[in-house]
């Protein structure tokens, strides 16, 4: 049978947490109970929410669990994320923590297009961890520059470079000039080294706009879409998804996500909307901050995004986890420690602020991966590699055994 089970962190006294439990679970679905003729009752017995467990966690904090029948609601996120938390969001300290999904219900969403497999198969590379670059301080700057910092990036075996979330379109680089441009840059980059770099170009403008944007990058000859979904919205990031015409992977951005997910009251957690949503609704990778970076993010939420991300579900490709912000060569064991090979090692000033440019800084990274994944501590490969040692003395070394 088709339902969603949702889970709540309540906080707040717990000694009448199962009589707040069958308040949520009444007033989500059928509203009044009791007070119903027992006809009625037995007509609405389809749609009304169950509880399935309250528990209580420590003093004033308490977790509860409630079923709500697919009846209740179309298969849609937006109808869903009404049904589980639409009214309940604006009801005091209450965080939606999961979504667990029958297998019914998970058979309505399309999840990635890609995946970890279809992405690595187009880069040819396996058994690693991927590399990411973002294109700095392009802002007020031409498609010259644009094309210079990209055949640096490409040049230092960067794997993905992309857009920054600000990017827009705009005279000096407009959308389609970019990919057309990027496309010129990498093929040249591939046909000179042999590495191949996939771009992937910031999807933006207004809702109703986008699909005949995204098809015409597809034509254009784009590799990849960024898009700053919660800008937007999770149905929009499906909907993009489920159109054939375009057929591209979807990196998905966390702009604007830290309102929904940063208060540990209110809100989403982290693993449940930049994980298992964006998953299901059809990234092929996802953004997040780092535990240990510049805009650092709660170890056990960034850990738990990624799991939700690459856990094995016969309804859903794994998608890329992507650890952000604050990244440099230094950090790339203890990278490899917690987030493993399939992720996505992401960096802007650790690649962009290297002594030796871009291209160094692309090379130190991949040289610490290629280290990290043999089993050589980085202070060793340093020894070999004048950009990995560029890079350490510049922003240190945090060596864990691994």
């Amino acid at each position: 049978m088709s339902n969603v089970t949702a889970v709540y962190t309540v906080h707040g006294p717990t000694d009448h947490l199962e009589k707040k439990a069958e308040g949520i679970a009444l007033g989500l679905t059928v509203g009044s109970w009791t007070d119903l003729p027992l006809l009625e009752q037995k007509q609405l017995q389809r749609h009304k929410g169950r509880v399935v467990s309250v528990e209580a966690l420590e003093e004033n904090k308490g977790l509860i669990k409630i079923y709500y029948p697919a009846a209740n609601f179309s298969s849609d996120l937006p109808a869903l994320l009404t049904t589980v938390f639409g009214k309940l969001s604006l009801d005091g300290k209450i965080k939606l923590t999961d979504l667990i999904f029958s297998e019914e219900l998970k058979s309505a969403f399309p999840g990635p297009g890609y995946g970890i497999e279809g992405i690595r198969q187009r880069l040819n590379k396996y058994d690693t961890p991927l590399l990411m670059s973002i294109f700095k301080s392009v802002i007020g700057k031409d498609l010259d520059f644009f094309s210079e910092q990209l055949r640096d990036q490409a040049l230092g075996g960067i794997d993905i470079v992309k857009d920054d979330e600000i990017l827009f379109d705009n005279p000096l680089t407009p959308f389609a000039k970019r990919i057309i441009k990027a496309k010129k840059v990498l093929d040249a980059v591939y046909d000179e080294t042999g590495h191949r770099t996939l771009y992937a170009v910031n999807l933006s403008g207004k809702t109703f706009d986008l699909k005949e944007k995204a098809i015409r990058a597809k034509e254009l000859g784009a590799d990849l879409l960024l898009f700053n979904v919660f800008a937007y919205g999770l149905d929009v990031l499906q909907a993009l998804r489920e159109e054939q015409e375009i057929g591209l992977p979807i990196m998905a951005h966390p702009a604007v996500s830290g309102a929904l997910t940063s208060s540990p009251y209110y809100g989403f957690s982290h693993p449940l909307l930049l994980g298992k949503l964006l998953r299901y609704a059809g990234a092929d990778l996802s953004l997040f901050p780092s535990p240990y970076g510049s805009v650092a993010l709660e170890k056990e939420a960034a850990l738990g995004i990624a799991s939700e991300l690459t856990l094995e579900d016969p309804y859903f490709k794994r998608a890329f986890p992507i650890p952000s912000a604050g990244i440099h060569p230094g950090l790339t064991t203890l990278l490899y420690k917690d987030f493993g090979a399939d992720s996505v090692i992401n960096a802007g000033g650790g690649v962009h602020g290297h002594p030796l440019g871009a291209a160094g800084g692309g090379k130190a990274f991949n040289q610490a991966i290629n280290a990290v994944v043999n089993g050589i501590p980085l202070s060793e490969a340093a020894k070999e590699h004048q950009e990995l040692q560029q890079a350490l003395n510049l922003w240190g070394l945090s060596e864990v055994s691994v």
